[in-house]
C-alpha cells in the first residue's frame, strides 16, 4: 500500500516549480492532492493531467493566501470533495529584489502578507480542521536558509522566512499532543522557482551561486519535494518544530551576497 494512501495533501503556490514537484511527489506516494495558486484554473490543466495519470484524486482552486477568508473557504471545499487535509504544505511565496534603502512600504507589506501571513492562514485553517476531526497530520512549511542568513537584496523575504520559522516552532509546541507534527524544509539555492527568476535577470548569477555552495551543487525542485515527503511520512513520528536544512553547506560560510 502506498505510504500516503488515505491522506489528503493541500499545497499553496502549487503551480510554481517547487509546489508542482511537491504535488507530484506526494501523489506518487498515494495522497489525494489539493493545489491552490493565484492563477486561473486553465493554468492547472497540465498538472491535473499528470495527477490523473498517477491515479490520485485532485482538485485545483484559485486562491490568494494573503486573504484569510479565501483560505478558509478553500480548505472547506477540499474537505467536502477529498476529505480533511492531513498534509498541509504552506508553499506560496513571492520575492522582491530591493534592499533596505529601496524597498517600498507596499513591497514590504505584500511579501509579509504572502510569505508569512499566507503561510499562517493555511497552517491554522488546516490545523483547525484536523483538530475538529481529531485527526493526526503533518504541517510542513517551505522555508529558506534566508531565515537565518542575511541577503542584502532580499530583506523582506528574509524577515518573512525568519518569522515563518518561529511560527513553525510555536505551532509545533501547541499541536504536538494532538498528533500534528509541524516542521520546516529550508532549501538553499534552488535552481527553480524564485531563485531561478532572480538568476534569469542577472546573467552569470546562477554560476556564481553554484560556486559558493560547498557541495558545488544547486538544488532542484524534486529534491525539495522529496524532503517534504520525508516529513509527511507517517513513520516519521518524532520530528516536530525542526528545520530540515538542505543548503549544501551555505550556512557554514559567509552571509549571502545576492
Amino acid at each position: 500500500m502506498p505510504i500516503l494512501e488515505n491522506q489528503v495533501a493541500i499545497i499553496s503556490g502549487g503551480l510554481g516549480d517547487i509546489g508542482r514537484a511537491i504535488a507530484l511527489e506526494l501523489a506518487r506516494r498515494g495522497a489525494s492532492i489539493a493545489v491552490g495558486d493565484v492563477r486561473e484554473g486553465s493554468a492547472a490543466r497540465g498538472l491535473a493531467d499528470e495527477l490523473r495519470e498517477i491515479g490520485v484524486k485532485s482538485r485545483y482552486d484559485t486562491v490568494d493566501v494573503a486573504n484569510a477568508a479565501q483560505v478558509v473557504d478553500w480548505v472547506a471545499a477540499v474537505e467536502r470533495e477529498l476529505g480533511v487535509p492531513t498534509l498541509v504544505i504552506p508553499n506560496a511565496a513571492t520575492v522582491t529584489l530591493a534592499g533596505i534603502r529601496d524597498v517600498t512600504a507596499e513591497q514590504w507589506s505584500r511579501e509579509l502578507r504572502v510569505n508569512l501571513d499566507g503561510a499562517f492562514h493555511l497552517a491554522q485553517a488546516g490545523a483547525r480542521r484536523m483538530l475538529a476531526h481529531k485527526t493526526p497530520g503533518r504541517i510542513v512549511f517551505v522555508g529558506s536558509w534566508a531565515a537565518h542568513a542575511p541577503h542584502n537584496a532580499l530583506p523582506a523575504y528574509c524577515v518573512a522566512k525568519a518569522g515563518l520559522r518561529m511560527l513553525c516552532k510555536c505551532m509545533a509546541v501547541d499541536l504536538a499532543a494532538d498528533g500534528i507534527l509541524v516542521n520546516e524544509v529550508a532549501p538553499g539555492y534552488v535552481d527553480a522557482g524564485l531563485s531561478a527568476q532572480i538568476w534569469e535577470k542577472n546573467p552569470g548569477a546562477k554560476q556564481s551561486a553554484a560556486q559558493r555552495v560547498p557541495t558545488g551543487h544547486l538544488i532542484d525542485a524534486a529534491e525539495v519535494a522529496h524532503q517534504v515527503a520525508h516529513l509527511c511520512d507517517p513513520a516519521n513520528r518524532h520530528m516536530t518544530g525542526s528545520v530540515l536544512l538542505m543548503d549544501g553547506g551555505l550556512s557554514l560560510l559567509t552571509p549571502a551576497k545576492k
